[in-house]
């Protein structure tokens, strides 16, 4: 059986955040209430807590802004969300040496919106949403990565994680993985390119 390469989203393939669009007074409040210090709604939210729906109209009601103004703007970010079109590529050309595994803590417009737009079943096997999960991919040790590991019937010795996390990666390797941590000098393409050369 083929080993696993599991691939993050956020800050990994992509870097633009939710609600991106928004004026720069509105971004900095939203920021200050949801994001800075109490992250609890936004956890639950990516647990599947609540619906985008439900928190958009938390937010406006924070923000004071009316609500089909802010989820007109939600909605049309989340499809306008890109991953450069030669780092997919990077990705499709492992198909045949690996199980290729979109692993994200995420909400329900990722799979809504993001995730159709992007086209992503396109070029991985399979797409884990901790919405959709009910846990996060470090709940319990990194049992979402086990479970994987069974499904596929692909031991976690010989998988790998590419992931901008160091807790996430330190969990992966914890499992006895192979862990790489993406940074600002070390990019996807960086471990994808070491990963073709090794095995392509």
């Amino acid at each position: 059986m083929k080993p696993i390469l599991f691939i993050d989203f956020y800050k990994t393939l992509n870097h633009e955040r939710y609600w991106h669009s928004l004026p720069k007074d509105l971004d900095q409040k939203l920021q200050e209430s949801f994001f800075a210090k109490d992250k609890s709604l936004i956890h639950d939210w990516m647990l599947g807590k609540y619906t985008d729906r439900e928190v958009n109209k938390l937010i406006s009601e924070k923000l004071n802004v009316p609500f089909d103004y802010l989820w007109k703007l939600f909605v049309n970010d989340c499809k306008n969300m890109t991953v450069p079109i030669q780092t997919l590529e990077k990705i499709s050309s492992l198909r045949d040496k690996f199980i290729l595994i979109l692993i994200t803590v995420n909400t329900d417009s990722f799979t809504a919106y993001t995730s159709k737009i992007l086209n992503l079943e396109k070029y991985f096997d399979y797409i884990s949403n901790s919405y959709c999960e009910k846990k996060h991919k470090n709940t319990n040790g990194g049992e979402l990565f086990v479970k994987y590991a069974k499904k596929f019937n692909s031991p976690i010795s010989k998988s790998f994680l590419i992931d901008d996390k160091e807790s996430i990666c330190q969990t992966f390797r914890l499992l006895s993985g192979t862990a790489y941590q993406v940074d600002e000098k070390k990019d996807i393409n960086y471990y994808l390119d070491i990963l073709i050369e090794k095995f392509i």
